[in-house]
């Protein structure tokens, strides 16, 4: 692993309960907003990965920020180029 990474026990490396997965699939239906949208589409054209993989892996990444923030933790990122680490808030 590099610097900044970490692994938290009872999840696998892409951050998903290894216990708690459910077995089965589940079919759903999302109205998403222009923005949410927009985001969608552009992480599909980036990572040619399909709609259903990007909303999958959004998830798993989202329960596990909310997971470290929510056992008094915090979440920080470094954009290219810059020195200062910023804190992630999800609002």
């Amino acid at each position: 692993m590099s610097t900044g990474e970490s692994s938290v026990a009872g999840r696998s490396q892409n951050g998903a309960r290894q216990s708690e997965a459910p077995s089965t699939k589940e079919r759903i239906t999302v109205n998403l907003t222009g923005k949410g949208a927009a985001a969608l589409a552009d992480l599909v054209g980036r990572t040619g990965d399909s709609k259903t993989d990007v909303i999958n892996r959004a998830l798993i990444l989202y329960d596990y920020f909310e997971s470290i923030m929510g056992e008094g933790g915090a979440v920080f990122v470094r954009e290219a180029g810059a020195a200062e680490t910023e804190r992630v808030r999800f609002l």
